[in-house]
């Protein structure tokens, strides 16, 4: 076969590799332009909504700012006053990790305990999730927190209810021991979007794997906890995440609650309800701002420690392929 048959057949020879790039260059140009400017919006919003008023607050935390005159340099003066110098802010942080211990473990186990309920289609199912899910759309609005407040009231319903079994009922939100326990309720009353999640991490679980163990011997309760809980853990570490950080940052319930005061005793008295008193109450925004800071810091180490705690308790199905 010829030298040129042989040219032929191979086709035109490729372009080199200038010539292959160049005229595709003003075209991925124009596709570059244009991507920025759809994402324009999001990136204004990141840095004059986020990043700057962020790095903005990180500077007026070492200033002594009230709002209505120009910060003041301290330099250290607000976190040294913070952790040496305010019991009240540590009363808030006892507060506000009580809270989160106590509402984010009694949160996630109601959501669990009524998706097991609701996972398996039965007639009616679809109604009861919905009604089960409005708690979550409802509970962290000022009105939810009004009807709290009358429920636990000395002369709400709860009182009510308790005065029929001859039970003397108390005014719930004044008592110091038990103001914070309604805050807790509240929160655990709104299971709705964990309980949804646990939905789909359930419709997951193969049928097989409750067969093969009934199979081998156990029961409801074993298939619990040796079946559902080890397949369901990424979904359960997934709601733990942001329930913990949701956890931490509860304001509206126990601003409305308490009058706005974290009362009686600081027993509401959160760290965010503290942070809104310091900064719109008093004005002090440099104090307010640093107060910020540290609880940023601190919800950072607390959820770097529960991803940490994930390799002891979570598993994978995949983890047997790796």
């Amino acid at each position: 076969m010829s030298t040129s048959t042989v040219d032929k057949a191979a086709g035109p020879a490729p372009a080199s590799g200038r010539g292959e790039t160049g005229p595709g260059r003003p075209g991925r140009r124009k596709e570059a332009v244009a991507g920025y400017v759809f994402l324009s919006p999001w990136l204004l919003g990141l840095f004059g909504i986020t990043a700057l008023p962020m790095l903005y607050s990180l500077y007026l935390s070492f200033t002594d700012y009230d709002l209505l005159q120009d910060p003041d340099w301290v330099g250290l003066e607000n976190y040294e006053r913070m952790f040496t110098g305010d019991p009240q802010f540590w009363n808030a942080v006892g507060a506000t990790l009580l809270f989160a211990v106590t509402s984010v473990p009694l949160k996630l186990a109601v959501a669990l305990g009524v998706a097991l309920l609701l996972y398996r289609n039965r007639r009616g199912v679809g109604l009861y999730r919905s009604l089960y899910y409005v708690p979550s759309l409802l509970g962290g609005s000022v009105a939810i927190a009004i009807v709290w407040q009358t429920l636990f009231g000395g002369q709400g319903a709860i009182n009510g209810v308790l005065a029929i079994f001859g039970i003397e009922g108390r005014a719930w939100i004044n008592d110091p021991a038990t103001a914070l326990g309604t805050l807790v309720i509240l929160a655990a009353w709104q299971f709705g979007a964990p309980m949804v999640i646990f939905l789909a991490g359930l419709k997951q679980i193969p049928q097989e794997m409750f067969e093969a163990a009934a199979l081998d011997g156990a029961g409801r309760v074993k298939q619990f906890f040796h079946v559902t809980l080890p397949l369901l853990s990424p979904v359960l570490f997934f709601n733990v995440v942001l329930e913990t950080i949701a956890g931490f940052q509860g304001f509206t319930a126990a601003f409305v609650i308490s009058g706005g005061t974290g009362g009686p005793a600081d027993s509401t008295l959160l760290y965010t309800v503290y942070l809104y008193l310091r900064g719109f109450g008093d004005f002090q925004m440099g104090y307010a701002s640093a107060m910020a800071w540290v609880f940023l810091v601190a919800l950072g180490i607390i959820t770097a420690i529960v991803f940490r705690s994930g390799s002891l308790w979570v598993h994978y199905a995949d983890e047997g392929d790796r």
